[in-house]
């Protein structure tokens, strides 16, 4: 039989004699409190993506680039010089840091457990391909404070009849079961194109091109580990943890806790005889690009990511003038995403004076070069198609350009190309640079990575050694 997972959201019971109310903030009244806790009395205003704005987003490359020196992704603080994978552990502990402290935020040492069950098993298809799949759900031990509950949505589907464990790409958001004999075929979401669901461009979906090639999929709801808003903030796996209480300046936002809920995920994969969890993959778009990128970089026993047109706080440079900026994540829309002290960055008035991009420690291609040596394809559309300028293409194939050299120094390939980063320029659409284990390439799609997962799965069986099965 189904298990309802209970989104966190919906879990306000009565609290324990003794223990703390959960706050019931909206988002500005938490955003006040971050910059309360910061001393922050005025934020800039994000530039607007609507181009006729008085503060419309710049598209002017020659003013695209007011801190065109990024942080030396191979020097260390001390000056030195990373020439050893032996140092680069060293200089990755010091990137960790600055990104858990500024950026992203922590995941908290007394995050409760994760018990994992399969509440259902279905036998069917995926379009055309025969499928097993499981419904299953992580409950998250909230025994400190039973007013918050977390269960973890998950669907794990591989192909039927597989002779052995099959490598898996976890998704987040979208998928469900294969659709038993009978049942209406399901509809999926864009790039991903759910068990049934048309990709963009006439492809087949993401999940039907994964289980003909011999992979399996699962499929993660970061709704159910954390809320996509700052309301949620007290809530969910966030909230859980902090008693309903705000978050602290270096706590960990939704992205860090999407990543989390995702290396739970593993593991159960792991413990699953299906599943090669030795090829596990994470991948999504947008915010969910963001958060696949992020779960990558932390998160070392993922061994491939697909970052979806991820753009700013994802694969996009933080340092670029150029459509999405830091303001626009320092504001109360999407701050939830980011740690508290995040917030510095957009600051013209504080107690500290003013910060700008230009005096974060980290950027993006940093969080790039956390993956290293791992499979790591950037994936882009185009904007006639819908894939915004303000995702800024060029400034993402920058942090890319930018983190080739710790892919080269851990005995990887990167794109193949120079490393200045200033002058490098993206490649033509549809052209791929798949050479290496590093890989970007620019589909002529719209917001979604669908039109290149017949390119990512076979450079992933490339790198992996493996053949598909006969069809």
């Amino acid at each position: 039989m189904f298990v309802v997972a209970v989104l966190p959201a919906a879990n306000l019971l009565a609290q324990p004699t003794g223990q703390p109310q959960s706050t019931g903030w909206t988002a500005a009244q938490d955003h006040q409190n971050m910059m309360d806790q910061l001393g922050i009395k005025a934020l800039r205003p994000g530039p607007s993506g609507t181009e006729t704005a008085p503060n419309h987003a710049n598209y002017d490359e020659a003013t695209a680039n007011p801190f065109p020196n990024l942080p030396d992704v191979l020097t260390m603080k001390n000056g030195r010089k990373v020439t050893t994978a032996a140092m680069w552990a060293q200089r990755r502990a010091e990137i960790v840091e600055d990104f858990e402290r500024e950026v992203l935020g922590r995941v908290p040492k007394n995050v409760p457990q994760v018990t994992w069950t399969v509440t259902n098993t279905v036998e069917g298809t995926v379009g055309a391909q025969p499928a097993i799949g499981k419904q299953l759900v992580g409950h998250v031990d909230n025994s400190s404070f039973p007013a918050i509950s977390v269960d973890i949505q998950m669907t794990l589907v591989i192909p039927a009849g597989a002779k052995g464990p099959v490598p898996v790409m976890m998704m987040f958001g979208g998928g469900g079961l294969p659709r038993a004999p009978g049942a209406p075929e399901p509809a999926g979401r864009g790039g991903f194109g759910g068990p049934g669901g048309p990709a963009a461009g006439g492809d087949p979906p993401a999940t039907q091109q994964l289980l003909a090639d011999g992979w399996g999929y699962a499929s993660i709801n970061p709704g159910s580990i954390q809320a996509d808003n700052g309301a949620g903030l007290t809530k969910g796996i966030i909230g859980l943890v902090n008693k309903g209480q705000p978050r602290k300046p270096d706590d960990w936002g939704s992205l860090r806790a999407w990543a989390w809920g995702a290396a739970r995920g593993l593991d159960y994969l792991e413990t699953d005889k299906a599943v090669d969890a030795k090829h596990v993959g994470i991948e999504g778009v947008s915010r969910y690009g963001k958060a696949a990128l992020v779960t990558m970089a932390f998160e070392t026993r993922f061994a491939l990511v697909l970052v979806g047109s991820s753009g700013e706080g994802g694969a996009k440079l933080h340092r670029r003038n150029w459509g999405e900026a830091v303001e626009n994540l320092t504001g109360s829309g999407e701050y939830h995403w980011m740690a508290g002290n995040f917030l510095k960055y957009g600051a013209s008035d504080a107690s500290f004076g003013s910060k700008n991009a230009g005096d974060l420690p980290v950027d993006a291609h940093e969080l790039i070069a956390l993956c290293a040596p791992r499979l790591t394809f950037i994936s882009y559309g185009v904007p006639e198609k819908g894939d915004a300028k303000w995702l800024d293409h060029q400034g993402s194939y920058m942090a890319a350009v930018a983190a080739g050299p710790v892919f080269r120094l851990l005995g990887a390939k990167d794109l193949g190309t120079s490393d200045d980063y200033r002058k490098e320029k993206m490649p033509a659409v549809n052209v791929g640079l798949l050479d290496g284990q590093l890989a970007w390439r620019q589909h002529d799609g719209g917001h979604t990575d669908g039109p290149n997962w017949k390119y990512f799965i076979p450079w992933a069986d490339k790198f992996f050694k493996r053949t598909a099965p006969p069809k």
